[in-house]
């Protein structure tokens, strides 16, 4: 589809985003607009805004379309790391370097090529690339993700965290030395106004809220355990950086001078949340991988030394 510039007239005045753009193009649905806000393809006199956004006359919309792609939904034997598995939901330990699901970008075997080979007859639910799919975390972000077998549990377990009783705790390598042993940073997280593929902490974001408490100090860096009351695009990321501790080895948020060799030190360790058909609250960890492991004790050995 070929990109469009829409010019707001005196018709359009306070009307919502979306649904102007939905009635100016009938052919994008108000969910496919709100999708095109949200990553940044639709701006406002230049600047992302939000889908309730109140337009105004004159003003200047521009419709981006990412280029679409053909995707190959096929099982591929990832050799997953299964925490726990029932006939309505399991609980997987993502390794950092893997996408969880397919996009228009990448063409990366993600978590989703797993999950079909693992779990025979997994189909769409309501996304074709993100069959089961409840929550995300970032392609080098480590740690636990559950995912739904049938529609009823993914539509409890999506409900559960918009409703914010998800427990979801998070280890973290950051940079600098943070002197306070716990902290709130409640700073709303949108679209980069400018870096459309970026995040950060703006005035026109959503409502975020991560709290940090310090688990070990190094020389140049403090080990932080975090715990997220909203769970928006790269929170932890953008929020540490705000505080200006960054994690290191973000390639995105980080400093230039920085240990990318296995991506950010970024660990979704517990996850708790409640069985859908049992009612039972669940809570899992999953151990820091390897190469965290052994990060931590350099830097221990350097401190001793």
């Amino acid at each position: 589809m070929q990109d469009r510039k829409l010019i707001a007239d005196e018709t359009h005045t306070r009307m919502r985003l979306d649904k102007m753009i939905n009635m100016t193009d009938e052919s994008l649905t108000r969910t496919r607009v709100k999708q095109l806000i949200d990553e940044g393809f639709i701006t406002v006199n230049h600047q992302t805004e939000k889908p309730s956004y109140k337009v105004k006359e004159n003003d200047v919309i521009h419709i981006t379309f990412p280029e679409e792609k053909v995707i190959d939904l096929r099982p591929v034997d990832l050799n997953l790391d299964i925490i726990y598995e029932d006939s309505d939901l399991l609980v997987v330990n993502k390794p950092s370097g893997l996408i969880v699901h397919p996009t228009d970008t990448s063409e990366d075997v993600t978590l989703v090529h797993g999950l079909l080979h693992h779990i025979k007859d997994l189909k769409p639910i309501d996304d074709t690339l993100r069959p089961g799919i409840v929550h995300r975390i970032d392609k080098e972000t480590s740690g636990l993700l559950v995912v739904a077998k049938n529609k009823e549990t993914l539509l409890a377990l999506q409900d559960e965290l918009k409703a914010q009783k998800t427990h979801r705790q998070y280890v973290a390598l950051v940079e600098g030395v943070i002197q306070h042993n716990k902290g709130k940073i409640d700073a709303p997280v949108g679209r980069h106004p400018k870096a459309r593929k970026n995040m950060a902490v703006t005035a026109k974001g959503k409502d975020s809220v991560t709290h940090f408490e310090v688990l070990e100090r190094f020389a140049d860096h403090t080990l932080v355990q975090c715990n997220l009351e909203s769970g928006r695009t790269h929170q932890i990321r953008v929020h540490m950086q705000y505080i200006n501790h960054p994690i290191v080895g973000d390639p995105k948020y980080g400093r230039r001078k920085t240990d990318t060799s296995y991506g950010q030190y970024l660990h979704a360790q517990t996850l708790g949340f409640t069985h859908p058909k049992t009612h039972k609250f669940m809570s899992f960890s999953a151990d820091l991988p390897d190469y965290f492991t052994e990060k931590l004790k350099i830097l221990r050995h350097v401190d001793a030394g």
